[in-house]
């Protein structure tokens, strides 16, 4: 057992230093070397057996939480109605087009001007492939998918402070073939001279040079990475004499690279959720809450806010006001499942234990803005050969430039000016949209010669500034997920708490859809009992 703990631990610790020099791809592929795989998450609701008939359940938010617990419920045979303080149905899975209208709070009301067939995903805007719940309902819906392009190769990274790579345009290709090239002649030579102080037997080491050599392209007799044909050419091959095979490029020196630090901002790819090839609805993520609004639409009451939330040992009793004539009414039912977000949820008069309503008060939620541009010009693509995926940038309060992955070729395209966070996105909310869209154009102009004068119009969100979202999502710490997250779980009596705050999938779609899954399994629970 000690020399099988000790290879444990030799192994962990080689995949941790991997981890740290070759990034999240290094990691990955060694351990799929190894044998070693991630699971996939929940691919389908529960399969519950007993009616629902006669118990009605109370769902407050038409988010995608709300909508799966009302598909889900009814089909059980639950009398549902669903709460929602909007005109519309989908909470933050949104999509600004033609006509499309936000008021801030605090600000003006904005509409969005693009042309029509134009649109940007203000909210969520890409679904990965193991997000197979989220997945579950655009094939049952009809919902068409179409290719997300989330890396790009050819698209640009530019740095700011980059050191001396600062303030040039360098492509994708070029970063990641020559760092893991690098990286790769690094750790092989370190292998074969065994200057790696974790111990790997034999076999191991020969599987990571195989490895290595591929993933690096080393040169098989000294194992140095002298640049590969991925990164792109001097000049390119082409037919007949001229230019014949190509001219093989120089690869950027390691030194330089690590200086420049460039692994910060093209790597968050590589993170679980994100995969090269990701998926959109066409026509917009909203497509994806309209399709649940088709199966459930006739039991929301729309404009509806919810002002009181009570129960007693038989019922569950909340008061709203309609949003058009101030009128309030209360509504009465067995169960009720809240979806609203904890940021606006902790605002509401409850009757919650004071117990329940610290948990509740216990996460923060995100700061987070977005804005669309539509350019009359598809420079990225007529002038730089850049189709879909992101222009990934250390320029202030922009985070990243993301380009269209529809409408090919087309001659206007509506492109993401900025996503940004957190102090950047507080500091970016306090303009006004105009000048969200000048911030955006001075930062884009200095990747992109023809940005500024291919601008049309803009169309922002700051999400910490929405009504009925006060955030983009929920930002748990270890303790309060220690502490506040099963309590939340749990929920208090008659009422349970569903929506991506109440998942490990903050601020993805399939961590509404999961966690509605879950509460509702424990509603009908309870309801049989």
């Amino acid at each position: 057992m000690a020399g099988s703990d000790k290879g444990m631990r030799t192994r962990r610790d080689f995949l941790y230093r991997a981890a740290a020099v070759g990034g999240s791809a290094l990691l990955l592929n060694t351990m799929n070397a190894w044998g070693m795989g991630i699971a996939s998450r929940v691919s389908a609701p529960p399969q519950l057996s007993g009616s629902g008939k006669g118990k009605k359940v109370l769902i407050l938010g038409a988010g995608l939480a709300g909508m799966t617990a009302a598909y889900e419920l009814g089909k059980l045979g639950y009398e549902v109605q669903v709460i929602e303080a909007r005109s519309f149905a989908g909470g933050r899975c949104q999509t600004a087009r033609k006509g499309f209208q936000l008021q801030e709070l605090g600000g003006q009301m904005q509409e969005c001007r693009f042309d029509e067939g134009h649109y940007i995903n203000h909210g969520p805007w890409r679904i990965p492939m193991h997000h197979q719940s989220t997945l579950h309902y655009t094939r049952l819906f009809k919902v068409p998918l179409e290719v997300m392009v989330n890396e790009n190769d050819n698209a640009i990274i530019y740095l700011e402070q980059g050191g001396p790579l600062a303030k040039q345009r360098l492509r994708g290709a070029q970063v990641k073939s020559d760092l893991r090239g690098h990286v790769a002649e690094l750790l092989a030579k370190s292998v074969k001279n065994d200057q790696l102080d974790a111990q790997l037997n034999a076999g191991d080491k020969a599987l990571l040079l195989d490895y290595l050599a591929n993933e690096g392209h080393l040169d098989a007799g000294d194992l140095r990475y002298k640049g590969r044909s991925g990164r792109g050419y001097k000049t390119n091959p082409g037919a007949g004499m001229l230019p014949g095979p190509g001219e093989a490029s120089d690869p950027l020196g390691f030194r330089d690279l690590l200086a420049s630090k460039v692994g910060k901002v093209y790597s968050a790819v590589q993170d679980f959720p994100m995969q090269n090839t990701m998926f959109q609805p066409v026509g917009g993520m909203d497509q994806i809450a309209r399709a649940f609004e088709k199966q459930v639409g006739r039991t929301i009451r729309y404009g509806a806010e919810v002002q009181t939330i009570r129960q007693d040992a038989n019922k569950v009793t909340v008061t709203v006001k309609d949003a058009a004539s101030g009128k309030l009414s209360s509504l009465n039912a067995d169960y009720c499942l809240c979806t609203i977000p904890l940021s606006v949820l902790r605002m509401i008069d409850t009757d919650f234990s004071p117990r329940f309503k610290d948990a509740v008060k216990a996460v923060a939620y995100m700061p987070v803005g977005k804005i669309g541009l539509q350019m009359k010009r598809r420079f990225w693509e007529e002038d730089d050969q850049i189709y879909g995926g992101h222009i990934v940038t250390d320029l202030k309060g922009i985070n990243v430039i993301s380009v269209p992955s529809s409408n090919w070729q087309k001659q206007k395209g509506v492109l993401l000016g900025y996503y940004n966070y957190m102090l950047d996105a507080i500091e970016t909310s306090a303009l006004s949209p105009p000048a969200r869209a000048e911030f955006a154009l001075s930062a884009g102009q200095q990747i992109f010669p023809a940005y500024r004068s291919s601008f049309e119009s803009s169309f922002s969100v700051a999400w910490h500034r929405v009504q009925y979202n006060l955030g983009g999502w929920a930002e748990w710490t270890d303790e309060s997920r220690k502490a506040a997250y099963p309590i939340l779980n749990e929920g208090e009596g008659r009422i349970l708490l569903a929506g991506e705050h109440l998942s490990y999938l903050t601020g993805w779609q399939a961590g509404a859809i999961e966690s509605s899954w879950q509460q509702i399994e424990r509603i009908h629970a309870r309801a049989q009992a």
